[in-house]
């Protein structure tokens, strides 16, 4: 049918473009997907922890079931830890926040999980003695065996040498065992709940230990390598997080134990600072005594003064 307005036509084919598009988009999303994209690593289990490394994981174990792990100690929102949690000046957040999500490392880590899966009788009876045990008896049992590790080969629990550990080898090995085989996982994510997304104390679980800090560092992801602005390996991460970070990587802040609280003090002055920076007098006045805004409008400035105009 000719156009009434006398206009030339010609046919085109929608589907046929947007399917070109498409695919074009794909292959270069793809393209530039694996060539700029950031490594995919495998996540750290405890399965794959206690595979890699049984004897940091051992030594570990002990130290939760003793209760001297970072954990055991942290204070809120774990536990009521005496003087653990920090401060800002006077003011104990840490504390006031309260204890949200209660953790008893040896129950939590060691204890239930052991209880809650199928256990030879020599398991069984290890779980009995230590519950008739008193605390301060446990402590030192616990205490012996972590020393005890401290002084083997390579810490391997099999060159352990020595006595008065009662019933915490027995213990430790069976939990290295339920490690392996990735049950340990499931049943501290579990907790009785059906979802098993909680991934709380699995995490608090293996940064007790040494393993996943030593991947963390290789990957350049260390406290006193910027860590938390990088992205696994050499490739960038999120640089508007580097005004939080360079904080930990001086003085007063990178040696002291209170270095969160303070941070985060000193953050919060200072985003208060620039929010309020239209209504401090002087450090309002500085774009109108610099006068940058008449380098970034220099365009408009010229067309105003060959104009004979006088701009503010």
């Amino acid at each position: 049918m000719p156009d009434p307005a006398g206009f030339p036509r010609r046919s085109y084919d929608l589907v046929k473009e947007f399917t070109i598009a498409l695919v074009v988009v794909a292959v270069l999303t793809a393209v530039l997907a694996a060539v700029f994209s950031s490594p995919d690593e495998r996540p750290v289990t405890l399965a794959s922890w206690s595979r890699a490394d049984g004897a940091d994981f051992t030594a570990t174990a002990a130290a939760e079931l003793g209760g001297t792990s970072g954990t055991a100690e942290y204070g809120p929102p774990y536990n009521h830890t005496p003087d653990a949690a920090q401060k800002l000046g006077p003011l104990g957040l840490q504390s006031a926040a309260g204890v949200r999500i209660p953790v008893d490392t040896a129950a939590d880590f060691v204890l239930r999980p052991l209880a809650s899966a199928p256990e030879p009788p020599v398991v069984r009876a290890a779980l009995a003695a230590w519950a008739a045990a008193p605390a301060a008896r446990q402590q030192a049992w616990t205490k012996a065996y972590s020393d005890a590790l401290a002084k083997a080969p390579g810490g391997d629990p099999a060159k352990v040498t020595g006595g008065g550990f009662g019933p915490v080898p027995v213990l430790i090995a069976r939990l290295l065992d339920l490690a392996r085989t990735g049950a340990l996982d499931g049943q501290l994510q579990a907790e009785g709940k059906f979802y098993q997304t909680d991934y709380t104390r699995p995490l608090l679980f293996l940064s007790d230990g040494s393993y996943l800090e030593t991947l963390a560092r290789a990957e350049h992801l260390g406290g006193d390598q910027w860590g938390m602005m990088n992205e696994t390996g050499d490739y960038p991460g999120q640089a508007w997080l580097w005004l939080y970070t360079f904080w930990y990587q001086i003085e007063p802040f990178k040696s002291s134990g209170n270095a969160d609280a303070l941070i985060w003090g000193l953050m919060a002055l200072l985003s208060l600072g620039l929010l309020l920076v239209p209504f401090i007098p002087g450090v309002r006045s500085i774009p109108r005594w610099t006068r940058v805004h008449r380098l970034i409008w220099r365009s408009y400035y010229r067309e105003q003064e060959a104009a004979g105009r006088t701009p503010q």
